[in-house]
């Protein structure tokens, strides 16, 4: 069928043209407000300007069409509608229901898709910068390395979307949902995320670069080596996070929950942390340099007080000592976890202690090589390798050894896995003894003393 035959039919009143060719054709500005397409192939049709609203585009092909400006407002029902590869900037899609449609590689810049239902939908490689998708629905939508750059998904439903490797730079998100939301690898910088829970969302290797996340909820998150440089956490629920060697320079952390939070060795120069609560937090080798902590709540439980209400020179004095003396906890899920009341090891300044290890293998949560002591000490060997590494150590900074044997006629056995690990000239001290029984009837345990190294 040719665009006039259509348009002549259409004026007729006839509004029903399923599974019809209409391949290439040009329709730019024609009035088919109401038309049914289900099922129509319009692959490459012109159809600039032109007035699509309340239309039936079920399982219709749009694939490579041009559709700059046009109106597809309360599309009903048009599921499996596919758009890939078409230009749809500028184009008006508010309240339309396309669930589960395909806009793969679609040029979407400008566009307005506000109150739309998108669940399901496939936006991977599309560019959506600018567009409006306040209040609608995204559920388990895929924008993997799609571009949303200034895009506004404000008070949108987000659940279980797919943000892979999305560009979000400045793009506002405030007051979304984003429960279980995957946003691995995302480019976030400067993006709105203000009262938005995120603690059930995927954050692996994105980048909150200068965003505002006023407010959020990232409670018990790995965010370890994360550069949050001059982001706004502030008011964050932060409690239990992993921000290990994170970059927070000059990042808004003020009033923020950090109760319990690991921000060993992270960089915090210059960050406002004032009235934060960091009781049980691990500081170890943090870097405060300017940070403002005014009236934060240090892990010893101290109110933390300015520089003008201390003598000059003590208040850097003071922060050290908190973060060099506080004892803290070290974990790792690569060695056997504790199974009493103790910790797999605790860093006090820069001294590490880690408790007794037995031959556990952490992955099956039992002894491995019940009558083998040369397996054993090979298995205790690598459970204190990963406590150390956890805390930052090895074993050429270890200090002092305590063996515990079984049997003594085994010390030859484990003293050649022993020299393996330690060199003769440089070996820490160690004392070996035996004793009656040890824990799980093994036949060999082992602690030991580290030095904590400079960053």
């Amino acid at each position: 069928m040719d665009a006039e035959t259509l348009l002549e039919k259409y004026a007729a009143g006839n509004r029903q043209f399923h599974n019809e060719n209409l391949r290439g054709l040009d329709l730019k500005g024609a009035n088919l407000s109401g038309i049914e397409l289900k099922g129509a192939d319009l692959t490459g049709a012109e159809l600039d300007n032109a007035n699509l609203s309340d239309a039936y585009l079920e399982n219709t092909n749009l694939t490579r069409a041009s559709m700059i400006g046009a109106n597809l407002s309360s599309l009903r029902k048009s599921s499996s509608l596919n758009l890939s590869w078409a230009d749809l900037s500028d184009a008006v899609l508010t309240k339309a229901d396309v669930s589960n449609a395909k806009f793969s590689n679609a040029n979407l810049s400008n566009a307005n898709l506000s109150e739309a239902k998108l669940s399901s939908a496939n936006f991977s490689n599309s560019n959506l910068s600018n567009a409006n998708l306040t209040r609608a629905s995204l559920e388990s939508t895929n924008f993997s390395n799609a571009n949303l750059d200034n895009a506004n998904l404000s008070d949108s439903n987000l659940n279980y979307a797919n943000f892979t490797d999305a560009f979000l730079n400045e793009a506002k998100v405030v007051r979304s949902s984003l429960s279980n939301a995957n946003l691995s690898g995302a480019n976030l910088t400067g993006a709105d995320f203000s009262q938005v829970n995120l603690s059930t969302a995927i954050l692996k290797k994105a980048t909150f670069l200068e965003a505002k996340i006023r407010g959020v909820n990232l409670s018990n998150h790995d965010l370890s080596g994360m550069n949050l440089t001059g982001a706004d956490l502030g008011a964050a629920y932060l409690k239990g996070v992993n921000l290990r060697g994170a970059c927070l320079q000059g990042t808004n952390l003020d009033k923020a929950e950090l109760q319990q939070v690991n921000l060993m060795k992270a960089n915090l120069s210059g960050a406002s942390l004032r009235k934060v609560d960091l009781t049980g937090a691990n500081l170890y080798g943090a870097n405060f340099a300017d940070a403002d902590l005014t009236g934060a709540i240090m892990p010893d439980g101290e109110v933390y007080k300015p520089a003008s209400e201390v003598e000059i020179g003590k208040q850097e004095l003071a922060l050290e000592k908190v973060i060099l003396m506080t004892p803290q906890v070290i974990r790792t899920d690569k060695a056997p976890a504790p199974v009493g009341a103790y910790n797999q090891a605790i860093a006090a300044g820069k001294m590490l202690f880690v408790a007794g290890q037995i031959a556990i293998d952490p992955r099956l949560g039992d002894v491995v090589y019940t009558d083998d002591v040369k397996k054993q000490t090979e298995q205790i060997f690598i459970n204190l390798e990963a406590i150390l590494t956890a805390a930052g150590t090895s074993f050429a900074n270890v200090i002092k050894t305590t063996v515990f044997l079984a049997d003594m006629n085994d010390f030859a056995i484990v003293n050649t896995v022993y020299a393996k690990y330690f060199d003769e000239a440089t070996a820490p001290a160690r004392a070996c003894v035996e004793v009656s029984r040890l824990p799980k009837d093994v036949l060999v345990k082992m602690e030991c003393i580290a030095v904590i190294p400079e960053r």
